[in-house]
């Protein structure tokens, strides 16, 4: 089932999005990281709702938030596609085959970066270059402390899209020295502006994906296809990522992890975005998250600047 969050005359509601529109689960539910955290219980007691159900919301009526607004963790993997650590040259400092050699490079998000569909990403005064990552990502449906691959299939509640909007450059590097560490800071530091994780529409519940490793995803600026690709080209699978990171840290409900990005990102390209661009992220059986980057900022910030 598609698991959504929504707002209805200024009222937070969580529901799940059939073919009939929106059933409302504000009654029986707090929110979609409730429902998950009560497992396959939970699961059951909606379809009953659902089955009995007169009274559907239209989703146009309403506005979708990201599924899970405030998740508890934002994790996300660098360079878990081997055709987008080609196309960065390789400087993401692995080869183009790590599968067997290397582990998962995760990285953290501020919840701060959690953004809705249909909503807009605001242009951050640090940076001139905005990039797009489609992404796959995992909903954590229980707790998960060093398990194995095989036992992570029963920690995930479900998936979503994310679009890991990422600042290419940053303005405040204007006359400073440098040091080691910087490019690895500055790109860091690209991932965590205000916006820049637009959820959604939905969180699919794992029994829905058969595979979460043979999902088309598609990215299009403006109706033109940038990115095309399957979760199949992942390095380390959803699974293997939910265990590598469960032995680093203590995964609980609700925590979100974007899984890595395809080839076809503007770093590579120099095609970056432009102010009023559409950004719609698709992935087979989730459903499209569309959003548009706001304006161009007049000025920068550059703190060393004289």
């Amino acid at each position: 089932m598609k698991l959504v969050t929504f707002k209805k005359d200024a009222k937070i509601s969580c529901g799940v999005l059939t073919a009939k529109g929106i059933v409302d689960l504000t009654g029986d539910f707090k929110s979609v990281k409730h429902i998950i955290s009560g497992g396959s219980e939970n699961l059951k007691k909606i379809q009953k709702i659902a089955a009995s159900c007169k009274d559907f919301l239209n989703p146009a009526s309403l506005q979708l938030l990201a599924p899970i607004p405030e998740p508890g963790k934002i994790l996300a993997l660098a360079g878990n596609y081997a055709k987008h650590i080609v196309e960065a040259g390789l400087k993401l400092g692995l080869t183009a085959s790590p599968r067997k050699t290397t582990v998962p490079r995760p990285f953290l998000k501020p919840n701060t970066v959690v953004n809705h569909p249909d909503g807009i990403i605001g242009w951050p005064v640090y940076s001139k270059e905005i990039d797009y990552e489609i992404e796959l990502a995992v909903v954590i449906g229980k707790t998960a402390k060093c398990v194995s691959p095989e036992e992570a299939k029963d920690c995930i509640a479900g998936f979503t899209i994310v679009n890991d909007v990422s600042a290419r450059s940053v303005a405040f590097k204007e006359a400073r020295e440098k040091r080691p560490w910087d490019e690895f800071y500055d790109w860091l530091g690209g991932k965590w502006a205000d916006g820049f994780l637009p959820m959604g529409p939905c969180v699919i519940t794992a029994d829905e994906i058969d595979n979460p490793q043979n999902l088309q995803m598609t990215l299009k600026v403006n109706g033109e296809i940038r990115q095309n690709a399957n979760t199949a080209d992942m390095i380390f699978n959803v699974y293997e990522i939910v265990s590598f990171l469960s032995y680093m840290m203590t995964l609980e409900p609700a925590d979100i992890i974007a899984t890595g990005t395809p080839e076809g990102v503007a770093m590579a390209t120099g095609n970056f975005l432009k102010a009023g661009d559409k950004i719609e992220c698709t992935i087979e059986k989730i459903g499209t998250l569309t959003n548009t980057l706001g304006p161009k900022p007049e000025n920068f910030y550059e703190p060393l600047a004289k």
